[in-house]
């Protein structure tokens, strides 16, 4: 079994910063891909930001040039930087990540989520 569990999220003002990290634990031999979702009440959940195992990223429109994703291998850990961030970044950010078990079976997993909310 795996674990993914985020930190980093809260309360900020328009403008400002917030980096949120998710540490993956368990039964790992590695890690594929690594990711940040976001939802808001009665909508979809939404791709933010991913990192594949060659470090080559993906971003939502939404947030190029603003947000930042980064990974540390050794740690199993994934990054979010999130800049300038405006009030309609709110939601609930969920970290995932594409697994590989020491069975070499590759598997998706959520973290719990973690509240980011920017005030005008």
């Amino acid at each position: 079994q795996v674990q993914l569990v985020e930190s980093g999220g809260g309360l900020v003002q328009a403008g400002g910063s917030l980096r949120l990290s998710c540490a993956a634990s368990g039964s790992i031999f590695s890690i594929n891909a690594m990711g940040w979702y976001r939802q808001v009440p009665e909508k979809q959940r939404e791709l933010v930001a991913a990192i594949a195992s060659d470090e080559s990223t993906n971003y939502a429109d939404s947030v190029k040039g603003r947000f930042t994703v980064s990974r540390d291998n050794a740690k199993n850990t994934v990054y979010l930087q999130m800049n300038s961030l405006k009030p309609e970044d709110t939601a609930v950010y969920y970290c995932a990540a594409e697994v590989l078990g020491y069975g070499l079976e590759s598997e998706g997993y959520w973290g719990q989520g973690t509240q980011v909310t920017v005030s005008s």
